[in-house]
């Protein structure tokens, strides 16, 4: 017998809003599989309100209104029949944050859910990993958000330890070089000190700044990037202006400047843990909604 059930998963991130609907497909004697059924990416940029300002501002608490009735509509004539919203660091900091929420639920009537870092990192894990994830090598996740970056480190195929850093790429554009050499500093020691017993560890990353990464490297999927390669992209890059990356790269113009530190980030993190190549298994919160939704782990 064959079931198939639409669910939705709305990701307010500190760089894009996000909408995924899934198929969940379910079938006797089978794992059941999730399939991607359409993704809508709205560039509203939160953080530059949130770490900047502390609250989101007015346009752009209308543009959230609008998305979020965009959304409903889309997810109306998807059939959708259960769907969660997340939202995380830029909401979590804004002063105004609970209060939008509010709006938004009595405006739209999707409740939205302000998440903490251990729970994003939770839920982002609960993705399904076990074709990359081999018992006798370890792994360094790294997830990479316009706000915060979640590192999850997975030795003998269980999670042994996860940290939410302030480490986003929205938020180290708008932060001092002081801040955002400090805040490297203390990424730094956490993963020296725990893969620091780890051999032939490994990078997985995920957020939508590697995944453009990986399409602009032409590897089929599966096969990793290494840090020669990583690096050299991240030099390219660095050369280029904002305009030459959006004209001649054709990169959105929101990621243009973020893929800069988001691309610092993962080769610091392989960097530091040893790590040679990263894994880009096109996974992220949004993924972890419908799975966690489905199992009722939210």
């Amino acid at each position: 017998m064959l079931e198939i059930k639409k669910y939705g998963a709305i990701d307010i991130g500190s760089n894009a809003i996000r909408l995924l609907v899934s198929n969940i497909i379910i079938k006797d004697g089978k794992d059941t599989q999730f399939k991607k059924s359409s993704l809508v990416r709205v560039p509203i940029r939160l953080g530059a309100d949130a770490f900047v300002k502390g609250k989101i501002s007015d346009e752009n608490i209308t543009r959230m209104i609008d998305a979020m009735e965009a959304f409903k509509l889309l997810m109306k004539v998807h059939n959708v029949e259960k769907y969660k919203a997340c939202a995380t660091s830029a909401m979590r900091e804004a002063q105004n944050g609970t209060n939008i929420v509010a709006q938004i639920l009595k405006e739209t009537g999707v409740q939205i859910d302000i998440i903490g870092g251990k729970e994003e990192a939770a839920i982002i894990s609960s993705t399904d990993l076990s074709q990359l994830i081999s018992g006798d090598s370890s792994y360094l996740y790294v997830d990479v958000g316009g706000g915060s970056t979640e590192f999850t480190i997975f030795s003998g195929g269980e999670i042994t330890v996860s940290k939410s850093f302030k480490m986003g790429t929205v938020r180290l554009l708008n932060n001092k070089k002081s801040v955002n050499k400090a805040i490297f500093a203390d990424v730094e020691k956490w993963i020296k000190k725990n893969t620091k017993d780890l051999k032939n560890i490994s990078l997985i990353g995920s957020g939508g700044n590697i995944n453009k990464l990986f399409k602009m490297s032409g590897r089929t999927e599966g096969k990793p990037i290494s840090f020669i390669y990583l690096n050299a992209q991240y030099q390219f890059l660095k050369k280029m202006s904002y305009q030459e990356r959006v004209s001649e790269l054709s990169l959105n113009p929101d990621r243009a400047d973020v893929i800069i530190p988001a691309t610092k980030i993962y080769l610091s993190a392989m960097k530091w843990s040893g790590a040679s190549k990263i894994y880009v298994p096109k996974i992220g919160l949004s993924d972890g909604i419908i799975k966690s939704l489905y199992y009722n782990k939210i």
